[in-house]
């Protein structure tokens, strides 16, 4: 459980359909650099509904995450549906992490992190990828994930901005036979 700056407990709960239009609210206040339609929210929570989660305290929802399975060293087009989870998916991807200011400094987002990694590694997962938006990286790094550099990486990263970093995570653990 999550103290939100003594606002009352912040819980993280799995998404529903019901949730979307708080969520977008959330990923327009948080995001405004990096858009992305509701499609793209709905999308994600049919393909993996274990993967997508709302942090919800005594206002509302207050932060969410969409992860899913995905190849390593490639990275979904922002703003772009994906049709399908690729098959021989190598990696758990965390397409989007974002709180409001008020749960910032609360633990909700280490916690969430800690549990991603509990469920990429239960699903087999040896690595966990990610692109670091928003000066990002530092909180990133404390959580065990590394810059990865590649020249195909990069320009892709280019469709986010100059500060956007592709990180990956080696889950302990896991055979990395994916």
């Amino acid at each position: 459980m999550t103290e939100a700056n003594g606002q009352g407990a912040a819980f993280w709960l799995p998404m529903t359909p019901a949730d979307l239009p708080a969520v977008m609210a959330v990923a327009e206040e948080v995001h405004p650099d990096y858009p992305e339609d509701a499609a793209i929210f709905a999308e994600r929570l049919t393909l993996h509904p274990a993967g997508c989660l709302c942090l919800a305290d005594s206002q509302g929802v207050a932060g969410y995450v969409l992860s899913h399975p995905w190849r390593l060293y490639d990275i979904p087009a922002l703003n772009a549906l994906l049709g399908a989870i690729p098959a021989g998916a190598s990696a758990y991807y965390v397409h989007d992490l974002a709180l409001l200011p008020r749960t910032r400094g609360t633990g909700a987002a280490s916690e969430i992190v800690d549990r991603l990694a509990d469920q990429a590694r239960a699903s087999g997962f040896a690595a966990i990828a990610l692109v670091a938006v928003n000066r990002s990286v530092g909180f990133w790094q404390r959580h065990g994930f590394r810059e990865t550099h590649d020249v195909a990486l990069d320009r892709k990263l280019a469709s986010y901005d100059d500060a956007a970093r592709y990180m990956t995570r080696t889950l302990e653990g896991v055979a990395a036979d994916r």
